[in-house]
């Protein structure tokens, strides 16, 4: 079975980003923290959807799904950096944050981030590119 994407999408680009991986069928699976987020990723067609509480830590026990790449799109510091605590123990694989502000890269790669890029570009298509490009290296 291929390694799920594991994406938060809080943003335009986040959307963006789900709405590529959908259009390619590249497997993957949000991740909210709230029903606002878990409906409108409903509305965007995500079928996998992991709703987490991130204030109980007892509850953040790994997917049953295997967990491949993370990208998470920041639109919060404190949500991003508990996004990374949470979910870099559930893949060796990298975890790249996307953000348009410059000020959090040395806290996100100290929590565990392997990426930290600057964009605020809503078109995430180069991500995709460099993902599947990195995949077919490691067949």
């Amino acid at each position: 079975m291929d390694d799920y994407i594991l994406v938060s999408a809080p943003n335009v680009q986040g959307e963006d980003f789900i709405k590529q991986l959908l259009r390619r069928h590249i497997p993957f699976a949000a991740i909210v923290n709230n029903k606002t987020e878990y409906e409108r990723m409903l509305e965007l067609g995500v079928s996998t959807i992991i709703v987490i509480n991130t204030t109980e830590e007892a509850t953040w026990r790994v997917p049953e799904l295997p967990v491949g790449r993370i990208f998470l799109f920041e639109r919060s510091l404190n949500l991003c950096c508990r996004y990374i605590q949470i979910c870099r123990s559930w893949t060796s694989k990298s975890i790249c944050v996307v953000t348009d502000s410059a000020n959090p890269r040395l806290i996100y790669k100290g929590m565990g981030a392997n990426y930290v890029i600057h964009s605020s570009h809503a078109d995430t298509s180069f991500l995709i590119i460099n993902d599947l490009m990195a995949s077919q290296d490691n067949r």
